[in-house]
């Protein structure tokens, strides 16, 4: 968001930010609306309450004119942006039925995207908006192109620190975004090649040190929570083999750094991943990811995805003026 919303204020679209609060410096170009904090937990309660401040500031002024783009669970927008996964995703159990916490999340999903107000769906990927139809086929109508993210501009500018032997891993929540999986793709290259490394950040070390057992210690780095601009100028390739992942914005900022990638088919930004960028692979298939592993080391062009913030504005805005046209 709030990328996003700077690449409209630069491209002279008016907009207004509705939020809790604004805690970092925001550009004179934007009008920003602070509604109050909310107590964070439960998070469906305060996106309850969120949700109603937003009716009511809305309903305080005349909004005639303008069009209300939510990416929160909230009511009163002509368009909003699921980034999912969806609720109804989830693995279900027995007592559902009786979870305030679960009919809530629901309730706010389907006001979300149905509610007789809503002009435009916009998915973060294919797969997302895929999955939403078979969820809602109902939305099918409302869903648009989807609005891939962008990456910042530090991201082109990282500098090349690596080794030319090094595989990098990123991400907080390890089990859904593969690390054991990996770690069993890269032990055999591991340790038929001492030249190879492999940096893993997100995950505090004593969390997955496991993983490692029977490794030689000096082929392996447990960096800790590392943000991607730290990590990505140490590493030659981006391993992703994540069982379930939207979007996938650490793909696209190793691409953006000029990182070949491997990626599995689980992930929303495997659908813009050619052979030219990296590979996008099934989970379990240990051979092809070897292979692929070897093949992107050796890789010496890496074809841009062009994912910027300023080329998602511009199709926020076309967006935008063909619901103003409408109305």
């Amino acid at each position: 968001m709030w990328e996003l919303t700077h690449a409209l204020a630069k491209a002279k679209q008016p907009t207004k930010i509705i939020c809790e609060k604004a805690h970092d410096v925001f550009s004179a170009d934007l009008d920003v609306i602070e509604l109050g904090t909310i107590k964070p937990k439960p998070r469906w309660r305060s996106m309850q309450k969120f949700s109603q401040k937003v009716s009511d500031y809305l309903d305080s002024i005349d909004s005639s004119g303008w069009v209300v783009h939510s990416h929160e669970r909230c009511e009163k927008h002509q368009v909003t942006t699921f980034h999912g996964p969806s609720i109804l995703d989830r693995k279900k159990r027995f007592f559902d039925c009786l979870s305030p916490r679960i009919k809530a999340w629901e309730f706010l999903e389907k006001r979300e995207i149905l509610s007789p107000n809503v002009s435009a769906v916009l998915p973060n990927s294919k797969m997302v908006a895929e999955n939403l139809i078979r969820l809602y086929p109902q939305v099918k109508e409302k869903i648009r192109p989807p609005a891939y993210p962008g990456v910042s501009e530090a991201f082109f500018a990282l500098p090349k620190l690596s080794s030319g032997a090094s595989i990098g891993f990123i991400g907080k929540e390890w089990q859904r975004k593969g690390l054991e999986f990996a770690c069993q793709v890269l032990k055999p290259l591991i340790l038929a090649d001492e030249a190879l490394t492999f940096f893993v950040a997100g995950p505090q070390p004593e969390e997955v040190l496991h993983l490692f057992k029977d490794w030689p210690t000096e082929q392996y780095k447990l960096l800790g929570w590392s943000s991607a601009e730290e990590v990505l100028p140490r590493i030659d390739v981006l391993i992703h083999p994540a069982t379930s992942e939207p979007f996938g914005m650490v793909v696209a900022e190793a691409n953006a750094a000029d990182k070949p990638v491997i990626v599995s088919d689980h992930c929303g930004i495997a659908e813009l991943i050619e052979n030219e960028a990296g590979y996008v692979l099934p989970l379990k298939k240990l051979d092809a990811w070897q292979n692929a592993v070897q093949k992107t080391l050796k890789m010496e062009q890496v074809a841009p995805l062009n994912l910027t913030w300023e080329t998602l504005a511009d199709q926020h805005s076309c967006l935008y003026y063909e619901i103003l046209k409408g109305q």
